[in-house]
C-alpha cells in the first residue's frame, strides 16, 4: 500500500483539474482495500479518471486507487475473472489473444473495467453487463462477498452497486469464441475520428434520453461551441465538454449547467450526467 498526504489530483483526471486531496492511496490487493475502507472515512474510489470531474480546492476526500489490481485469471475456458484496475483496452487485447467474443462494440472505451462495470458502460448496443456473470464487491458494511449477476439490478449507465456506493473489486465475464478484430478496428478509429482526443475531456458529459441522442439535442439548442472560462462545448463532439488549457472547475460545473438549461428550454428536456463530479 502507498499513501500519500496532501496530494494534487490533477493529473489524476482526464480533465486536467483537481485540488489538494487529504490523502491519495494505492492498494495492490483486496485485504489492502478492506483495510483502508474499514479505517477510512470519506472515500473516493478512483479508477483512470476518465469520467470523473476533481474540484480544484481543498478536498476533504482519502482518494483511492485500485489500478494496481488489475490481473486477468481464466477461471475455466470463456469464464474470466478481472481485477477493477485492469485498464478496459487490456480486456479488448486479451479478448483477441483467447478468441473471446462479446465485448467488441465496447473498443476503445476509456477508464478501467471496475469503472465501466459500475456505471454498465456501454457502446453501440452493447453493455458490459452483457457479459457479466458475477461481480465481487464491498459493501456499504465494508464485506467482501460475491453476487451473481441475476441478483444485480442494473439498467442504462446505472447499477445497484452505483446506487448503493459499493466498491467494485472484481467482475467475471462469460465470453464465447469468435473475436471480430474488424469490428475493434471500426470503433477504435470512429472514436479516434469523432471524439476530441486530442483535448482534455471526461467523455460523454450527459447520458442519452430514452431514443435521443444528447449530441443532437445540443446542437439544435445551439450550444455546440459554447465557451466560459477555459470550457467549451467541443466542436468535433458535442457532447464533450474540453479544457482548452486553463479551465476551472467552475467553468465546467458552469458550462454543464448552461447546456442543461439551454436545452431544457429548447426542448423540455432535462439532460443528466454521466460523468461523476467530486466536490470536496
Amino acid at each position: 500500500m502507498k499513501l500519500y498526504k496532501n496530494h494534487i489530483m490533477k493529473e489524476h483526471s482526464n480533465m486536467k483539474i483537481g485540488g489538494v486531496a487529504k490523502e491519495y492511496i494505492e492498494v495492490e490487493n483486496k485485504n489492502e482495500l478492506l483495510e483502508v475502507i474499514r479505517e477510512k472515512e470519506n472515500i473516493f474510489i478512483l479508477g483512470n479518471g476518465t469520467n470523473t470531474l476533481i474540484n480544484d480546492g481543498e478536498l476533504n476526500t482519502t482518494f483511492v486507487s485500485l489500478k494496481p489490481i488489475n490481473y486477468i485469471e481464466e477461471k475455466s475456458e470463456g469464464l474470466v475473472e478481472v481485477g477493477a484496475g485492469l485498464d478496459f483496452s487490456e480486456l479488448i487485447d486479451y479478448m483477441e489473444e483467447k478468441n473471446y467474443t462479446g465485448l467488441e462494440n465496447l473498443a476503445g472505451i476509456p477508464g478501467t473495467v471496475g469503472g465501466l462495470v459500475f456505471m454498465n458502460g456501454g457502446a453501440h448496443g452493447t453493455e458490459i453487463f452483457d457479459r457479466i456473470s458475477s461481480v465481487e464487491i464491498i459493501d456499504d458494511k465494508g464485506e467482501l462477498r460475491r453476487i451473481e449477476k441475476e441478483n444485480i439490478k442494473f439498467s442504462y449507465r446505472v447499477t445497484e452497486i452505483k446506487e448503493k456506493k459499493w466498491v467494485v473489486v472484481s467482475a467475471t465475464f462469460k465470453f464465447d469464441k469468435g473475436y471480430i478484430k474488424e469490428i475493434v478496428e471500426r470503433y477504435k478509429m470512429k472514436r479516434n475520428e469523432n471524439h476530441p482526443l486530442n483535448e482534455p475531456n471526461l467523455g460523454s458529459t450527459f447520458k442519452n434520453p430514452e431514443g435521443l441522442f444528447s449530441a443532437r439535442l445540443i446542437i439544435e439548442a445551439g450550444l455546440q461551441g459554447k465557451k466560459i472560462g477555459g470550457a467549451e462545448v467541443s466542436m468535433v463532439h458535442p457532447n464533450f465538454i474540453v479544457n482548452k488549457g486553463d479551465a476551472k472547475f467552475t467553468d465546467i460545473i458552469e458550462i454543464i449547467k448552461a447546456v442543461k438549461d439551454g436545452v431544457k428550454i429548447k426542448t423540455g428536456i432535462e439532460l443528466e450526467e454521466e460523468i461523476i463530479i467530486v466536490e470536496n
